[in-house]
């Protein structure tokens, strides 16, 4: 049982090994041609060179800033509307349309709207990457409130609780685990519009421009590198938010 749970730990690594033997065998059977499908080593190299004093880690740099400026905003106008609009389901039922509408449209067909209104710039990418991540959390956050248990709410009525108590105490801290589900959420699309938008709106920098620029020139190993440091970036800001969400919900389910 010992032996399991150790070898367990290192689960997740078969994939990755897995993931590499594949493409080492991709490679030397140039089932792609080499220039577009570079080796692992030339691909890891170019990505450690990069974030090491390269031009990549500006860019993941500037990518990490406009996606938390991004989720920043969103949440700061999401989280407060969600918790009204989740306290009345009338209200709420009465802009569900609307918010399903805009929440189910493709951040992309918002680009040319977005860059009427703000120009080509950096509030765009970042605006933009908000209105989309203002929605996911929104949802959550109205669907958290609605659903807080109604057993808690009524025993701290009973016990003589304020209604400010009430939305205070029990059903602000109901909602909590939806409303990280929110953040979570909202946090890997908005790095995902960030990095579309630096491709395509004017960018100078950034990990989408870099991917765009590498594939342009046929930097191939760039493209691989800056593709990488983009999932690592999505991974870790995931793992990032699950670690935070424990440490404030740690009484979920209980």
């Amino acid at each position: 049982m010992t032996t399991l749970s150790r070898f367990d730990r290192y689960l997740p690594l078969v994939g990755v090994v897995g993931m590499i033997v594949v493409w080492y065998i991709g490679y030397w059977m140039r089932i792609v041609d080499p220039v577009l499908l570079p080796s692992p080593d030339a691909t890891f190299a170019a990505l450690w060179k990069g974030m090491t004093g390269g031009r990549l880690l500006y860019d993941f740099t500037q990518t990490v800033i406009r996606t938390f400026t991004a989720i920043a905003v969103a949440s700061a106008i999401a989280i407060p509307l969600g918790i009204v609009l989740g306290s009345s389901e009338r209200l709420y039922r009465s802009v569900e349309f609307v918010i399903d509408f805009f929440r189910s449209t493709p951040a992309s067909a918002m680009f040319p709207l977005f860059l009427v209104i703000f120009g080509v710039g950096n509030a765009t990418k970042i605006y933009v990457a908000s209105f989309g991540a203002a929605l996911v959390i929104l949802f959550n956050v109205a669907y958290g409130v609605m659903n807080a248990r109604k057993t808690r709410i009524l025993a701290a009525r009973v016990m003589g609780a304020s209604r400010w108590q009430v939305m205070k105490d029990v059903v602000l801290m109901e909602s909590l685990p939806q409303t990280f589900v929110g953040l979570r959420n909202g946090v890997s699309l908005a790095l995902v519009i960030v990095v579309v938008a630096e491709m395509f709106i004017g960018s100078v920098d950034g990990l989408g421009f870099r991917v765009f620029e590498a594939q342009q020139l046929f930097d191939m190993p760039d493209m691989y590198a800056a593709i990488f440091a983009a999932g690592a970036l999505g991974y870790g800001l995931n793992i990032l938010f699950l670690l935070i969400e424990k440490s404030f919900v740690h009484w979920s389910g209980k």
